[in-house]
């Protein structure tokens, strides 16, 4: 008689003389714990026979599995390229500020204007990112606007966002910061994504295996 089985409670329920440890047993538990069902009947011999599914449901249901470790490899490794550019941002720019002239204006300034120095210590303005395209026209205009440089060092003396850090730069090292973990926490969730897929395949071609006997 053929049993329709869903769980690996009720196959061993269906067929009590099968092995406890075994490859079939353990691709079995997987393919029931995301959602397969398998028809099976006994034959006599230790396993069962089983009608459904069929190797050809299989082969499609890995090709399945394999399309979509494809996609989670394409995301993975974008995300470790985001990772890699987070990570080396600061010193990346380190060394493109030297190229600025701009980056160099603002060193003489600070070392000749006490004034200036004073406002720029209170921002913590990142001229390090001077060469950051993000970053580059808020320092010309510190750099070279008097008014808009009294602006910003206000903003940041009495505004709530600045209240704890008061440092504009600090939002740059944030960023950068949380672009790294983030990456992170996508690359981990992908990696278990995958790893759980391969295991997934594994399991399907044990029973693809099954089903040809």
């Amino acid at each position: 008689m053929t049993e329709v089985i869903a769980s690996i409670k009720d196959f061993e329920k269906a067929f009590p003389k099968v092995p406890k440890d075994n490859a079939r047993k353990e691709a079995l538990i997987r393919y029931f714990s995301i959602g397969g069902v398998i028809k099976a009947h006994a034959t006599g011999k230790e396993w069962p026979s089983i009608s459904y599914p069929s190797t050809d449901v299989l082969a499609k249901k890995i090709d399945e599995v394999r399309h979509k470790q494809d996609v989670y490899r394409e995301r993975l490794g974008s995300w470790k390229k985001s990772k890699n550019s987070a990570s080396f941002y600061h010193q990346l720019h380190q060394f493109k500020k030297l190229k600025e002239p701009l980056y160099w204006k603002h060193l003489a300034k600070t070392a000749t204007d006490p004034d200036y120095k004073k406002d720029s210590n209170a921002v913590k303005l990142p001229a390090h990112l001077v060469a950051d395209k993000r970053w580059k026209p808020m320092v010309k205009m510190f750099v070279n606007d008097l008014e808009y440089r009294k602006q910003l060092s206000e903003t940041v003396r009495t505004s709530i966002v600045y209240k704890k850090d008061k440092k504009v730069g600090k939002y740059a090292d944030d960023l950068q910061d949380f672009r790294v973990e983030t990456s992170n926490k996508q690359i981990l969730d992908l990696d278990k994504k995958l790893e759980d897929l391969d295991k997934t395949e594994e399991s399907l071609r044990v029973l693809q295996k099954w089903a040809k006997e």
